[in-house]
């Protein structure tokens, strides 16, 4: 089952995919829907086909972006965006590694990156109800940094690059007993200054912050053991790189329980009531490839079983209050 988020002329709706029309739920939000499952004690599956109405609308339109309702990200917390955590590991898929690596490496004979995806390969993938080793995380932002299927992603002034990631994101909610319950997974473009990471391997955590693109799809039933998937850029409407990937826990040097159980071990990652949007790692990068992405570039990250891909055009001039030239001035108050 798969669900989208909209916004449109009565407000926000979700709406259960049944290709190629899009059925209106009674609810404003898959966070409100995830929240009263809960207090009812039932599935989330259970819950959507209870709050599912008669009312069916054009999904093609919808996600050309030529109705009256648009699609939001396939998860979100609008009143409170900074409720909702973005983060992700790194160092999970081979490629991620070795392009990482490639980056970083100079007079070490083995770089940190190749260190950690060993790491993750002889111990990230520990027998059920004991811990690995720890995998890489990293900050992304709040729920103010998620975009939507066709809405740009920013490379702002202030940056050097900007760079498209396709992966799978967990996404969470934190129950009353503060407890991690999985809502589902979703396709996403974690997008980062690949450029700025490239100048210093502590600068990763810095390139990290920034735009990225979740949905438009939430799929909330199904398996992430193998998940194939096609990454590609577009440049005036002609394909200029192109890339078949694969992720999943068979694909992954990390198993899905592993990297839940280290992100939320932390006691702040356990509010509840809080949102957490989790990516789980890239397969391929274009940057990797020498490709640069400029204005109007379209990334596309496509997962089989996650339903329509995920496009969003790249932004490099965005409007800003802070330019590379100029220096932010904070005021006492």
């Amino acid at each position: 089952m798969r669900l989208v988020q909209l916004a449109g002329p009565r407000g926000r709706r979700v709406a259960r995919v049944e290709e190629p029309t899009l059925r209106i739920l009674r609810c404003e939000s898959v966070y409100d829907l995830a929240s009263d499952c809960l207090q009812g004690g039932i599935s989330l599956a259970q819950g959507t086909e209870q709050k599912a109405s008669a009312e069916l609308l054009d999904y093609d339109e919808i996600y050309a972006g030529q109705s009256e309702w648009r699609l939001r990200p396939s998860i979100d917390l609008p009143a409170e965006p900074a409720r909702c955590l973005v983060s992700g590991t790194g160092l999970t898929h081979k490629a991620s590694a070795q392009k990482r690596d490639a980056m970083h490496t100079a007079a070490q004979a083995v770089t940190d990156s190749t260190r950690m995806y060993q790491l993750g390969l002889e111990g990230g993938k520990p027998v059920a109800g004991e811990p690995g080793v720890a995998p890489e995380w990293f900050y992304k932002g709040n729920g103010a940094i998620l975009r939507a299927h066709n809405e740009p992603l920013l490379i702002p002034d202030y940056a050097d690059d900007g760079g498209e990631e396709p992966e799978v994101a967990g996404v969470y909610i934190i129950d009353r007993d503060g407890l991690p319950r999985r809502i589902g997974f979703t396709a996403g473009n974690e997008f980062s200054d690949h450029v700025l990471e490239r100048k210093n391997y502590l600068y990763l955590a810095a390139s990290k912050l920034r735009t990225c693109a979740i949905g438009p799809e939430l799929l909330i039933d199904g398996s992430f053991d193998r998940v194939p998937g096609e990454v590609s850029i577009a440049r005036a409407e002609e394909t200029i790189w192109q890339r078949s990937i694969l992720t999943g826990e068979s694909a992954m040097s990390h198993s899905l329980a592993n990297i839940e159980h280290h992100h939320f071990k932390y006691e702040s990652h356990r509010r509840p009531g809080d949102l957490h949007v989790h990516f789980f790692g890239a397969a391929a990068l274009s940057f990797g490839d020498g490709v640069q992405l400029q204005d109007s570039d379209v990334m596309q990250v496509c997962f089989e079983g996650f339903g329509r891909p995920l496009r969003n055009p790249v932004s490099r001039n965005p409007v800003s209050r802070l330019t590379s030239a100029s220096a932010l001035v904070v005021q006492p108050i």
